[in-house]
């Protein structure tokens, strides 16, 4: 059974990652050991919260190094929520420098009538990379759950994977290039299209 490396840093719920793990077929070990790190068959980089803190506790934790040295070794990577957020550059959310790993800026959601912010709730997806390794056997333009009043804006449109639409804006919601795949929804709670997604990731490790 692959072995999932989740990175705790004091940010979020990591029971319910770890469980959705579980259900999907891997054994999940909450760590911030570097060793660990490199010795998991995958690693996922969750997150609840805001941008500098979260970079902060990163930074305080010795974190930074060990994810940059996870993503180069080449085994399958995922960030969930606001674990996406932080692998950009920064974010409109605060002054903190992201880990740069994808090209581009964290936004806020344009105001705009009768739209609430956060985006919270059911939303779906466009597939804009439909042989995207996670998405295999999922319904088509399926639906997960989201909590996020902020969206990734990647400089490169190609590792957009997936996009959703809330109000008149349409925004990256999950990336993928070669072994990083990040997705702003929570796949652990978003039914049995979020588990098979996580099912999808763990799958990578044993192909």
């Amino acid at each position: 059974m692959p072995v999932v490396a989740v990175i705790d840093y004091d940010m979020g719920n990591l029971h319910s990652a770890c469980k959705g793990l579980e259900l999907a077929g891997a054994t999940a070990i909450v760590t911030h050991d570097p060793q660990k790190l490199a010795a998991a068959d995958g690693i996922v980089l969750p997150g609840v919260g805001s941008f500098d803190p979260a970079m902060q506790k990163l930074r305080a934790t010795g974190l930074e190094q060990p994810i940059h040295e996870a993503i180069a070794s080449g085994k399958p990577f995922l960030g969930i929520c606001l674990g996406m957020q932080i692998l950009f550059d920064g974010s409109e959310e605060g002054k903190e420098s992201g880990l740069g790993i994808i090209r581009g800026q964290v936004k806020r959601f344009r105001p705009e009538p009768n739209l609430t912010i956060p985006h919270m709730g059911w939303n779906q997806l466009a597939l804009n990379q439909p042989q995207c390794p996670l998405w295999q056997g999922l319904t088509p333009n399926p639906w997960m759950y989201f909590v996020h009043s902020y969206y990734t804006d990647p400089c490169d449109r190609q590792v957009t994977a997936a996009t959703t639409t809330h109000g008149s804006q349409t925004v990256t919601v999950a990336i993928a290039t070669e072994n990083i795949m990040a997705v702003q929804f929570h796949p652990e709670k978003s039914s049995t299209d979020g588990i098979h997604l996580l099912a999808n990731f763990v799958r990578m490790m044993t192909a």
